[in-house]
Formats: C-alpha cells, structure tokens, sequence
C-alpha cells in the first residue's frame, strides 16, 4: 500500500517472489540459495524440500542485521541450518528478511554481498511495480467515480480530498477527453500498454489524470490552465494519429467542455462521450470531435423519439422522398452553419455557386418555404440534423 504521502509502503517479501529469486539465482552461482521471511520460515530455496522449514540462524541476523557464517560444527547446533552463511535483506533500514547460501563458508562468502544486494534491488523494484499497479488503480477508481458522481452517493469534498492525497487539484480548471479505440478492435497483449503511454507521451503535465475506464477507452481529465479547450485540437489529432498508426485500428477523439467542480468534470466526461456518439454523424471523415461543435446534436437527442419523428415529418416529407436526399440534406445543413453564405457554403460543399443557388431554390420548391425564411431554414436545419441522426453515418 501507498503511505499518505504517496511513497509505498513496507516491503513485502512474498513467497512467489522469493522463490523466483532463490530460484534463479542458484542456478546461476551453483549454490542453494534459501530466502527466509522476517519470522526466519523459508519462503524461498533452490532446494524446494527446505521451503516451509524455520532457520534459526536467520533470527538472529534479523535482530542484528549483520551478516551470519556457520561452518558445519556450528550448523549443526542450530535448528534447520547448513553450513554456509546469512545475511539481511535491508530496504529502507528495515530487514524484510534474510538470504543464506548453502555450502563451505569460506567458498559462498564471495557471493554474498551480490547475492543480498541482488535480492534487495529485485524486491526494490518489485515494490515500486506494486505500488504504480495499486497507483494506477486507485487513479482508475478516482477517474471513474468522478464520471459517474452523484451528490447523493458521495460528497464531492471526499472525491477532492482523495485527488489531493494522489496529487491532484480537482478545482483547477480541466477538459474531459476521451480516447476511443475501434469497436471490435482487440488490442494484443504486447500493445495494451501503448494508448496510455501515447496519451501521456502527449499530455506531458503530470498533473493530467489518465486512465483506462473500458476495455478500448481511455480518459485523460487534462488540466487546461483556462486555456480554450479548441486549443486542444492539435495534440488530440497527434494522439489520434500516432494510436491509429501503431494499433492498426480507427481511433476517435471526443472533447467535453472545461470544467472546474467535480460536478463540472462530470457533466465534461458526458459531453465527450456525447461527442464520440455524434460526432460521426456532424463531421465524417473527422478523428476529433469537440462538444461545442455538436450541442445541437445532443439537444436533439434529448428529445422523446416519437417527437423527433413528428416533427421530421412534418418537415421533409417531400424532400426525403426524392433519391438526392441525402445531398440535400448535406446542403441544408452546410448552409446554415455557414451562416446563410453562398461563398463559405459553395467552398464547404466544394460546388460552384450556381449549383448552390440551383440546390436551394429546388429545396425552397419542395419544403414550401421561402429561401429567405430563416426561420423556416433554422426549422429545416433541425429537422436534417434529427433525421440524419435516425439514419446513422
């Protein structure tokens, strides 16, 4: 476990690490090496026969922590020891445990130092894994709640102060964005590492909270120093890109908007979710998805389906009868966001100007409303985007 400091906890010498350890490294050096644990049981032995067994000489290097040599008079006067010699395993200045090597002590004294300071590293490095997993879960766990928070579960002064005690200001301002990895798409084993090292290889400030929160997806809760959030579009796309190119699998981005109260973050984790849902219906061919972009989108699939489907065919009937509807559609949409510009909408459409005014005077025809009904077009404009949404991609 993590100290309130974030610093791990007391070393744990485990049975399966020290027999990996004994194991391994009396294979190496030709003699049975033995691990015991702070009580002096054997947990660890090149002969697994010992394993189990109490070593006595190993109580008293536990107590001294100074290093033990026992010739075979000597080992015989001790319950469960050989001759050879003991020495401590030191993390932090606590003995965890001790190390012996079985045979003439004056033979194994040579291997000793390497072999003890051998055993601390790998339990030193053992117990820093431990603590990034147990780490990274409990940034998980965090990362989820505040997803999902709800005020009458829990406080929101408890998720803040959690955050605190992990490094993290939850008050600060920050952007929800979600990182969604192809549906169906099965990562390899050798790469499920990889999207959280290419998120924080571009969200550099370690003051980001990343996790995993599916199998596929990944949210960073990025600290934006109230910076635009649209400021964010350039590293979203690097992350899009680089995931795409090392995975083989279609990546999309979605952005919520800047948040700065656990409720805000929440309500920033549902638009970016809202934004992966409808961003490939407003913008095809586009990796990354902001929430202020598709506002309208969401709005209006808030509304009761029944509704919706009223109220499209109160409007498009005519027009969505004809085969170039979908054309139409495009054409409806690109101009009113575009402002009611002929230019800007004849470049979005990529079309010469006469076959815009061409497209709108025949939509104008079929919809029965005048083209320089805003009101009737804004009305139009809703209808598309409802039942572009009925239609998918």
């Amino acid at each position: 476990m993590a100290d309130e400091d974030g610093a791990p906890g007391p070393a744990v010498l485990t049975s399966a690490l020290a027999q990996g350890i004994a194991g391994d490294t009396s294979t190496i050096i030709g003699y049975n090496v033995l691990i015991t644990d702070r009580d002096g049981m054997v947990i660890g032995s090149g002969d697994t026969s010992r394993i189990g067994s109490f070593h006595e000489a190993s109580v008293q290097v536990m107590r001294t922590q100074q290093a033990a040599a026992h010739s075979a008079g000597q080992a015989r006067l001790l319950r469960g020891v050989r001759p050879g010699v003991t020495l401590p395993i030191v993390i932090d200045g606590n003995a965890v445990g001790t190390v012996g090597i079985t045979g003439s002590p004056a033979q194994v004294k040579r291997f000793g130092q390497v072999v003890k300071r051998q055993t601390e590293i790998l339990l030193q490095e053992s117990l820093l894994l431990r603590f990034r997993l147990l780490r990274e879960r409990a940034v998980e766990d965090l990362l989820r709640e505040i997803a999902h928070f709800d005020p009458d579960v829990v406080a929101a002064a408890d998720l803040v102060a959690r955050a605190a005690e992990l490094g993290y200001d939850l008050c600060s301002a920050r952007v929800a964005v979600l990182a969604d990895i192809g549906s169906g798409h099965r990562v390899d084993d050798m790469l499920r590492a990889v999207p959280l090292r290419v998120i924080r290889e571009t969200f550099t400030d370690s003051r980001d909270l990343v996790a995993a929160v599916a199998p596929g997806r990944l949210a960073v809760f990025h600290q934006t120093r109230d910076r635009p959030v649209r400021g964010l579009l350039p590293a979203c796309r690097t992350i899009a890109d680089e995931l795409s190119r090392r995975l083989s699998a279609p990546v999309r981005i979605g952005v919520g908007a800047a948040a700065s109260s656990v409720a805000e973050l929440r309500d920033s984790y549902e638009d970016a979710t809202a934004a992966l849902r409808f961003g490939p219906l407003a913008q095809p061919g586009t990796d990354v998805h902001l929430i202020e972009d598709l506002r309208i989108h969401r709005l209006i699939a808030a509304v009761a389906p029944r509704a919706r489907a009223r109220f499209t065919e109160s409007l498009l009937p005519a027009l969505r009868s004809r085969p170039d509807w979908p054309v139409l559609r495009r054409t409806i949409t690109a101009w009113c966001e575009s402002g009611f510009s002929l230019v800007r909408t004849a470049d979005t459409l990529n079309i010469h100007r006469n076959t815009l005014i061409y497209r709108l005077h025949k939509i104008a025809e079929l919809s029965g409303h005048s083209p320089r009904d805003r009101r009737a077009e804004l009305a139009l404009y809703l209808a598309c985007i409802a039942d572009q949404m009925e239609a998918g991609p």
